[in-house]
């Protein structure tokens, strides 16, 4: 194993606390969640869902992050790559010395003995892990306990001779990370399926009777090729599966391709061969679920004119907040404040195209009442620059929160 593990904290927590509060907390939004997550000023009104923004797990590595830097002073401290998938909180940490392998002008081959290297909250794969336990490298362990607990049910499948289905995205750091894992099992296969479009291509496979070497497997294996494990063979390792997830996946889609890979193992070797061909667990983290359902529930309680969703355009838990909330209302995927260009103009992801535009008389004139989220790793600083520059946007005084 590699030289040094912190998985308990630095014993720095209180040194940096100042540090991290000035960087990414806010006041404002403190004072909004007291008012039963409402803000109001002139024309304008701002609910807040009631889970958003920093989970647990951000938290800890943001802070671990700073904790290395102050502990290691007169050593290079790096990370694997972003910690999270927020530009803003990455910036921070560059400005702190704190360099990323995935930057342009860096190499992990410059790593040496002396060096400190911060595993991301995603975790990182077992290759990468050797790699750094070869060279030597002290290591501050930041990954999430969620991603921890679906990297032990993937090795448990291997070990039972399940190849693992992972919903998610195969280029994902967590989803290449948990993929790994599968693998270092002797025998051990992977699959990962993007969505319901590809969970029904293997489904489709599965239940359909197929001569070995057929054109079907054939492809399937071009289909899947970037997003299955080496040696993977559909007509051996479809057989007997296990369904996990990317932890920050739409829980309602991931429950669905379960069900989806379930009823697929039902057809081809009936019910009663459930527990020797299929099994599933729920990988989808707490705080994903808890932010994903308070999303779900502001829209139903409130009447939203439009929804501002804050946070990477690459945040995987960000993206599926806001398709959650464009099936009901106009919504509005920024990556940070500065999306809101004006009153007639706002920069932001396309939850449709996927694709950064720039969309024109968003802001309704009148009496305007906006729902407010955020991703996992978005800090509260950026929601209160959103209230603010809405606020402005508004031409309304700030409400007495505002000026507390």
């Amino acid at each position: 194993m590699p030289s040094l593990i912190f998985k308990r904290g630095l014993d720095l927590k209180h040194e940096v606390a100042g540090q991290l509060a000035a960087s990414y907390h806010s006041p404002l939004v403190a004072e909004i969640k007291a008012r039963d997550y409402r803000y109001e000023a002139g024309r304008l009104t701002v609910h807040l869902a009631k889970e958003f923004g920093f989970c647990y797990g951000v938290d800890r590595a943001v802070d671990y992050a700073y904790q290395a830097r102050l502990k290691f002073p007169a050593r290079r401290v790096f990370l694997t790559g972003e910690i999270i998938h927020n530009p803003h909180v990455n910036d921070q940490l560059r400005a702190q010395n704190i360099r990323f392998l995935s930057d342009p002008g860096e190499s992990w081959d410059a790593l040496t003995a002396d060096d400190v290297v911060i595993l991301p909250a995603f975790g990182v794969t077992v290759e990468d892990l050797v790699r750094l336990d070869g060279i030597g490298c002290t290591l501050v362990d930041t990954t999430c306990g969620s991603v921890l607990n679906v990297w032990k049910n993937v090795r448990r499948y291997a070990q039972d001779s399940f190849t693992s289905i992972i919903h998610g995205k195969h280029w994902h750091e967590e989803t290449r990370a948990t993929a790994s894992q599968a693998v270092q099992v002797p025998g051990g296969h992977y699959l990962v399926v993007l969505d319901h479009s590809e969970a029904a291509e293997v489904c489709a496979f599965i239940t359909a009777a197929h001569p070995p070497g057929s054109t079907a497997r054939t492809a399937l294996l071009e289909r899947f090729h970037a997003a299955c494990s080496p040696g993977f063979d559909p007509d051996v390792h479809l057989r007997r599966i296990g369904c996990a997830n990317q932890t920050t996946m739409l829980s309602t889609e991931s429950f669905a391709i379960g069900e989806r890979f379930r009823a697929a193992m039902h057809g081809r070797y009936g019910a009663a061969a459930e527990a020797e061909h299929f099994r599933a667990f729920d990988t989808i983290c707490s705080a994903t679920q808890d932010r994903q359902d308070a999303v779900v529930a502001m829209l139903e309680e409130r009447a939203i004119d439009l929804m501002i969703v804050i946070g990477g355009y690459n945040s995987s838990n960000t993206c599926n907040l806001a398709r959650l909330c464009a099936g009901k209302v106009p919504t509005f995927h920024i990556a940070d404040p500065g999306g809101l260009l004006s009153a007639d103009a706002i920069r932001h992801r396309d939850v449709a195209t996927k694709a950064e535009i720039v969309s024109a008389n968003w802001l309704p004139a009148g009496p305007v009442v906006v729902g407010l989220t955020s991703g996992a790793s978005t800090p509260d600083n950026l929601v209160e620059t959103v209230v603010h520059t809405l606020t402005t946007f508004t031409d309304a005084p700030p409400s007495p929160a505002a000026t507390r």
